[in-house]
């Protein structure tokens, strides 16, 4: 099975990773992409990727679903800042 190129996995995409400790089992885990943590433009085990609930694993495929455009993901990003910034300018 061929995993996905760089280009196909941006921040919000929802992908599928096989973490380390599941390399042997095959044990899929589904989340959305946090940060992109391979520079490479293909890896032959899959990009390392860090998902949104802090799990670090190589995608294996793109998951079903609805993925989020690059576009959105930044836009949700500096919502969160927004919300942070102005939680400590109250304090």
């Amino acid at each position: 099975m061929e995993t996905p190129a760089r280009r196909d996995i941006h921040p919000g995409a929802n992908v599928s990773i096989v973490e380390k400790q599941n390399q042997r089992t095959g044990i899929l885990t589904e989340g959305t992409v946090e940060r992109i943590l391979t520079h490479s433009y293909t890896h032959p085990h899959g990009i390392k990727v860090m998902l949104t609930n802090g799990k670090v694993g190589r995608v294996q495929s793109l998951a079903a679903g609805k993925p989020v455009s690059p576009k959105t993901a930044t836009i949700s990003k500096l919502s969160k800042l927004t919300t942070i910034f102005s939680f400590i300018k109250r304090q």
